[in-house]
């Protein structure tokens, strides 16, 4: 895909920077992947659940035709969101340089960055809120049912009970890291992972051995169980900090086919909607500055969709 026509040159060694640049405590990518559409403008299908289960007469007699079936759905247009930054690096910084230091390149590190977090939050924000998911499909919790409170809750029980009624199975699981601090020790995660001798048990206070984040996944029939741990300076600038975490207090249980397209048959939560990549370049800024400077920006093309949210279960407030 050419983007030479563009007004903003881009330019390759800044779009392999920006490509190159991530941050390993973001995980948006894997809890919405990435799904590549021709155009800005596109179209997606949403299906009709109950057409997918409910089986029609198959019986067909020695002369006789099969039933046709046809499996209905709404189209939904869409379209791209830009999104990206911009920073000004001097001409001085870029001529005064040490050797092996690369202003422009840092800039774009910097940006890069930012872009990723304000993704991050995205996601976490059309994830992580109840009213994207059906009422049936969600549980706020409070007091002695919080997962925080080790004498009376049961998470195991919870999440095999929201299972049990999903028409789908789970394959991920998404946390919080304040969530998952709790949920790792448990008592009954713990007790149900190790026997008593190794000090868990599963009626005792959080005294047993943290569960690592792959054996809880197996316990709970997951192929994924993904922590999210960054976070955000929610202070407006000039103020002083006020840093949170993207991806609360919460967890999601989600059925993510990695290989679902925008207009196929394949059930998924959700997904994003990716026009192009990820692009990056620079343009003189001859008025800034004394002997001026090149804007450096860095952005992508995305939208964030949830295609299926039947196939999602949410628990709100896990811990106090």
């Amino acid at each position: 895909m050419s983007y030479q026509n563009f007004p903003f040159p881009i330019q390759p060694e800044y779009t392999a920077i920006a490509l190159a640049y991530t941050n390993r405590a973001y995980i948006a990518d894997e809890v919405s992947p990435r799904v590549p559409v021709g155009k800005r403008e596109f179209k997606w299908n949403q299906y009709n659940r109950d057409e997918m289960f409910t089986v029609p007469d198959t019986t067909v007699g020695r002369k006789g035709v099969p039933n046709v079936v046809q499996f209905g759905s709404t189209e939904v247009a869409g379209f791209v969101k830009d999104y990206g930054l911009d920073d000004l690096v001097p001409n001085d910084d870029l001529e005064n340089a040490p050797p092996g230091e690369n202003p422009a390149g840092r800039a774009v590190e910097g940006i890069a960055e930012l872009v990723a977090l304000d993704r991050e939050k995205r996601v976490a924000d059309l994830y992580f809120n109840s009213a994207t998911y059906p009422s049936a499909n969600r549980t706020t919790l409070s007091g002695t049912s919080q997962w925080s409170d080790y004498a009376n809750s049961d998470p195991y029980s919870a999440i095999m009970a929201a299972r049990d009624g999903m028409l789908m199975p789970f394959n991920t699981g998404v946390l919080g890291r304040l969530a998952w601090s709790k949920l790792r020790v448990h008592p009954k995660i713990t007790a149900a992972l190790a026997p008593s001798s190794a000090g868990n048990s599963g009626t005792s206070s959080a005294q047993g051995a943290p569960a690592s984040v792959q054996a809880v996944a197996e316990l709970l029939e997951l192929d994924r169980l993904l922590i999210g741990e960054s976070w955000i300076n929610t202070a407006k600038p000039g103020q002083t900090a006020t840093m949170t975490r993207v991806w609360g207090k919460h967890m999601a249980l989600l059925h993510i086919n990695p290989i679902a397209s925008i207009r196929g048959n394949a059930i998924t939560f959700g997904y994003t909607a990716e026009f192009g990549n990820r692009v990056s370049g620079s343009i003189p800024e001859p008025k800034v500055g004394l002997r001026g400077a090149q804007r450096v920006r860095v952005g992508e093309s995305v939208n964030e969709i949830v295609c299926a949210s039947d196939v999602g279960y949410f628990f709100q407030n896990v811990v106090a």
